[in-house]
């Protein structure tokens, strides 16, 4: 496995919109595998390929946040289904938007339909921190990141903070 890099907003490729997989292959299973051990040093519980700028419809997560009790999960090509008439509130963070939170309004529950590791076909109604998670994760490969919830203010001020912060850890 293999650590990769996580681009940060704004990167243009955060806005563009992933290609399907054709198939589940060796080289699908060893980019999921690198995406987790990227996902799990960063530290992160959800990682979408686009985040490491693969162009590829391909997610990682792991919301147990419990170093002993990994659960890793994999999506390929994964969409929402239906959603819930519900909503919850999450204060959500990004590995592409390092170190700033705010509050997204989602579909309490979604159904999903993916393929899993193994390229099986899977479909899963999930709910509270798992619906938001793979929920942040498809915007992604849709190219939306949570900061397009925000007011323009709010957005173009967290871009600017994290911008900053690349030039600093790059200067130093």
């Amino acid at each position: 496995m293999a650590k990769l890099d996580i681009i940060n907003v704004p990167d243009p490729l955060l806005k563009t919109v992933s290609d399907p997989i054709g198939q589940v292959d060796a080289a699908v299973r060893q980019l999921m595998d690198d995406m987790l051990e990227t996902m799990y040093a960063a530290p992160g519980i959800g990682l979408a390929a686009i985040q490491v700028g693969v162009q590829k419809r391909v997610i990682v997560l792991d919301i147990e946040g419990d170093d002993d009790e990994r659960k890793p999960l994999f999506f390929v090509n994964p969409e929402v289904t239906w959603e819930s008439p519900e909503f919850n509130v999450y204060n959500e963070g990004c590995l592409s938007v390092p170190e700033h939170y705010a509050e997204v309004e989602r579909p309490a529950e979604v159904k999903i339909k993916y393929l899993d590791y193994d390229g099986k076909a899977q479909e899963q109604r999930v709910d509270g921190l798992m619906a938001t998670c793979i929920q942040h994760e498809i915007d992604h490969l849709n190219g939306v990141v949570f900061l397009d919830y925000l007011s323009r203010l709010k957005r173009n001020m967290i871009i600017k903070k994290v911008q900053k912060a690349d030039k600093e850890t790059i200067i130093l």
